[in-house]
This record gives C-alpha cells, structure tokens and sequence, in this order.
C-alpha cells in the first residue's frame, strides 16, 4: 500500500502526540512515587520505634499479669509435705542379722522392725496398739490370753499371714536349739492355734504385764518350718528376709577399704502391698557406721537425712539451720548397780551412804538433753510408783555418819578403810559424754565421803561380757522398764546369778521380802492391788539400797530438714521410732490452702 506524505505526517503527529502522553504520565508516576513511597521511607525509623515501643509494653504487661496472677495465687496455698523420696539413716554399729528372733544391736533391730510386723506396737502416745493382731482379750482362765489376728495381710513374697506364723515364731523361740535371744522371757508359756486367725497364749501363772510381751516381729512359717532349729541362726533368710512390714528388701552393699571406713548400705524399698497402705517414702536405706566421727561426717556431706545413736547434736552442726533434733524421753532408768556380792558393798550401810552423799539434783545438767530425774525403781507417772517411798535423800552428814558408825576411818589424806580394807570401787560404763559426765560426777560426790572410785570405759565389744559376767564393783548403765512397771528381772533374786535365764539383776540383789512383794505385784490384774503389793517392794528396794536412782535417759533423732509425721512424747527403745514410718514425708510442695 502506497502512503502519501500528508498521511505520514498525520501518522508522525499522533505518534508525536502519544509519546508526550507516555512521558507525561511516567512522569506523574514517579511523581506520585515520589510523594507516596520514596518520601515515607525516611519516617519508617519512627515507624519501627513506635511499634517496638507498643510491643514492648505489651509484653511488660503481660508479665506483670502473669506474676501478680502467680503472686496471688501463692497467698491461697501453703507448703505441704508430700509422698515420695529416698530415705537414708545412718547408725553407728554392724548389721549381722535382720530376723527378729536374733536382732539385738541397733542396726539389726532397725532392719528388723522396718521389714517386720509384731501383733502389738506402741503409737505416738505410748501406749499398746494392734499391728498384725486386731485385739487381745481374756481366755478363759485368768493364765489366759486369746489374740485375734487381722485378715488380709500378705507376706512380701505373696503368702498370706496366718495363725501359723504366730505359733511358729513362738515355738521357735521357745525351743533352746533355736538359740533365740528371747528364750528366756517365753519358758512355760503354751502357745495354741485356735483358728487361721485366733491364737491362745496360756501362761503357767498369772503376769498381767503379758500383752506387753506381744511387740517382737513374726517371721513366715511357710519359709522357715523346714529348716532344723539349730541352722535358723546362720541361714541366709537373715540377711535377705520376708516379713509383712512396710519395707521389702532389696540388697546389702558393703563398702570401705578397711575396717574404719568399712560402710554397711542395706537398700529396702516401699512395700506396696502393705496392709496399711502404700508407705509414702519410696525407699528406706540403714547406712551403718563404725564410729561417730564417720557417722557425722557423711551427715554433714549430706549424704544422709538422718542420724541415730548419738547423744548430742554434734558442735558443727548446732548452728544449721536445716538440721533438727527430735528428743523423745525412754520409758527407762540410769542407775549406778552396786555389786552388793563384792566386798564394801555386800554392806547395806556403805550402799545407804553412798546413795545418800549423791546430790542428784544437778544430775539433768550433766546430759546433753534435760533429763527427768529419778529415785526409785520406778517411774513417775507409772502405776507402781509412790512419791513417799523413794530411794534415800541427799544429806552428806547423814552419809558420812553411817560411815563413820559402821567403822569406816578416814586417813591423812581424807580416804577411808576399815580393818585394812579400803573403801574403793571399780565403776564400769560406757565412754560416752553423757556417761562419763555422770560418773566423774559421782567420783567427786564420793570423794568428800572418803570413798576413792576408780572409773574404767571399756570398748563395746568389752563391755557387754563384763555385764554379763558381772565383771565389776559399780556399773554405771540404763535399763528397760516399759510402760507396765514389771521389774521382776532386774530385781527378784532368781535373776541374780550369771548362769540364770536373763541375769539381769545387775546388783546381785537378793531379799526374800522383795522377791514375795515383785511376785504378788506382777500377777494381780487389778491395778489397785497391785499398787498394794509393790508398795512392800519398795520400802525393802529403799532400805536394802542396791542401786542409785540417776536420771531417765532421752532418745535423739538428728534429721536434715523436718520429718514430717515423726511423732512420739515417749519410747521403750530407739526401735520404737519406727511405729509409724509408713507415714513419714520428707519432700514439700505448695498446694491450695
């Protein structure tokens, strides 16, 4: 197509035209980017400090929501113990023997109760309380007891607890080739089944003292019956046992490269069929110790939560804060035994002089507790004991004025002796502080009389076959009353000689008097009567003056923080501290008031 020149000149105006119009409207484009965009940048610094600054207030009142919410929150709750932990008590001694047929030191007795279960413990109060048996009554002579047991309970390996098991366990102790440390406290005594769930305890004469007899652990028939009465001692069911208490055993671990840092770790862990209920610590571990110093040490590395078998708080732990101290009086006495079978104190009037020239009322400063003084063979508050008839008072001159009649002549250096004999004694103890204040105390007492005391702390493993052979003048040491004030062992004169059932009549003390008075005492059920005939025994105890009345003696628990639920007003024995373990707490957690 051929164009002529006026058309292309049109053509070249309308092109003209639209490439003005082009650049007319870039050029409001970049205007309008000018004003609209590039010229906002430079506020967009305002911009992101503005919504920095809202943000950062939005956070800063959330927070403050969240805490004052939180702190409110704390106001409606409180601290409360709650189940759970691992439990790790350290006791000075060697763990040999976990069934309660032989326990007898501190960590057997320990391992002991927490595996095993008695027919009757004691609670927080004292006082006797069912445990595998549901009561006691009368049978149907006055000698007879009738136990009914509860149902239900199991054994740890599965097996349930019956009558079998009681009449078993007091059967073996009572046959000599068991060789039971209880042996003596069960001769005569007829032990019958009645039922799977009822037992009959016949005694050849009336003790109303007998249900108190009734705490000593079970151990399972369908596991020991079979083996011969003189191998019980020595099998391996003793140092792994089955029993129906709240803890089961797990394992012993022995550690220490010599003997005086030799561990002993007995691991148990919760029993979770116990018939009382799931207890609320999940383990319990007996961490024994050969001395104190070694005991202390692993308690201050916090490597336990509690420490038994010591007297004070140590002086490095006294200003902690989180260690406490749980002092719990013992249903006992600390006495100074005179021998009266030795020479001087086979005379009635050198034991009233050496009774009256104590001045026991500083005695409670002596412990490291305050200790309840005592003078008489019983305690206060017991059913027995009669505030006018106790043991002579403190007079000196009184003192020196029996010594003086019965003969007894001073020398140049104040000490006295009577036909050539001196007056002095031997007194044995144990080497604690509590004891060895008490018996320097005593040896000074003595000495303004003119009496020269020789005091001796042997080891342990030495002391106790001095006590039992009676191996001393004057033995300085505590014993067991119990809440039913039966004292026939430590006072009748069957109990006298070493080769006796228990020899515990550490005084050699023998009055026929006395022995009528202890027996009418311990067999009459009716306590007024009872109150009666004890009153005999203790006029004769007073005048006859084989012992001095000390002081009651306290029993220490050392813990790390609070355990919750350790309730006791008084003990029979450090053992008793375990009556309710099942419900101690030692961990705390904030729960709604």
């Amino acid at each position: 197509m051929v164009v002529d020149d006026q058309t292309r000149k049109l053509l070249a105006r309308k092109l003209k035209s639209r490439r003005g119009s082009a650049v007319e409207l870039g050029n409001q484009a970049d205007d309008k980017l000018e004003r609209l965009l590039i010229r906002r940048f430079g506020r967009l610094a305002s911009v992101r400090r503005f919504i920095t600054l809202w943000t950062l207030l939005f956070v800063l009142l959330s927070l403050a929501t969240f805490f004052q919410f939180r702190s409110l929150t704390r106001q409606y709750q409180a601290l409360k113990p709650v189940a759970g932990g691992l439990y790790n008590e350290g006791i000075i001694g060697t763990f040999t023997n976990a069934n309660p047929l032989y326990a007898t030191g501190a960590a057997d007795t320990a391992v002991s109760r927490l595996v095993f279960s008695g027919l009757f413990k004691y609670d927080d109060k004292n006082q006797l309380v069912g445990d595998l048996a549901q009561e006691w009554k009368p049978g149907a002579g006055a000698n007879q007891y009738l136990v009914i047991l509860k149902q239900g309970i199991k054994w740890h390996d599965g097996t349930s607890f019956t009558a079998d098991d009681v009449v078993f366990t007091y059967k073996t102790i009572q046959n000599i080739e068991a060789q039971s440390s209880l042996y003596s406290s069960w001769q005569g005594i007829s032990v019958k089944k009645i039922n799977d769930y009822m037992v009959s305890f016949e005694l050849p004469n009336p003790l109303s003292s007998f249900p108190y007899s009734l705490t000593n652990g079970i151990v399972p028939a369908h596991i020991l019956s079979k083996v011969p009465p003189q191998d019980l001692r020595s099998v391996p069911f003793n140092i792994a046992p089955v029993g129906t208490g709240p803890f089961v055993w797990k394992f012993v671990d022995v550690s220490g490269s010599g003997s005086e840092d030799r561990q002993q770790r007995i691991t148990l862990a919760a029993n979770k069929n116990y018939f009382l209920g799931r207890p609320k610590l999940d383990g319990f571990s007996i961490i024994t110790f050969r001395d104190d110093r070694h005991l202390t040490d692993a308690f201050t590395k916090k490597q336990l939560n509690a420490m038994s078998g010591l007297e004070a708080v140590p002086d490095n732990l006294s200003k902690d804060t989180a260690t406490h101290a749980y002092v719990t009086p013992l249903t006992g006495e600390i006495m100074a035994f005179f021998n009266t079978s030795h020479p001087g104190l086979d005379d009635a009037k050198v034991r009233q002089a050496l009774v009256s020239g104590a001045d026991r009322s500083s005695i409670s400063s002596l412990t490291s507790y305050p200790s309840e003084v005592v003078d008489s063979p019983f305690l206060k508050g017991q059913l027995a004991y009669n505030p006018t008839i106790t043991q002579l008072a403190y007079n000196e001159d009184y003192a020196n004025q029996l010594l003086d009649q019965d003969g007894w002549v001073r020398d140049a250096l104040g000490y006295r002796s009577k036909a050539g004999q001196p007056l002095q004694f031997t007194m044995v103890t144990r080497g604690t502080t509590d004891y060895s204040n008490t018996a320097s105390f005593l040896q000074k007492q003595w000495q303004k009389l003119g009496v020269k005391l020789k005091i001796e702390y042997p080891q342990s493993d030495e002391l106790q076959p001095r006590i039992a052979n009676h191996d001393y003048d004057i033995l300085l040491y505590g014993i067991s009353i119990g809440v039913d004030p039966d004292v026939y062992a430590y006072w009748d004169s069957s109990q006298a000689s070493i080769t006796s059932q228990g020899h515990l009549n550490l005084s050699e003390y023998k009055s026929t008097a006395a022995d009528q008075a202890l027996e009418f005492g311990r067999t009459r059920s009716d306590p007024s009567l009872r109150v009666v005939k004890y009153q005999a025994f203790l006029t004769t105890w007073k005048n006859d003056a084989p012992a001095l009345a000390l002081y009651q003696p306290n029993y220490l628990y050392i813990t790390r923080g609070p355990v919750f639920n350790y309730e006791r007003r008084a003990a029979n024995s450090a053992a008793d501290r375990f009556y309710n373990v099942d419900n101690w707490m030692i961990r705390q957690k904030h729960q709604d008031i």
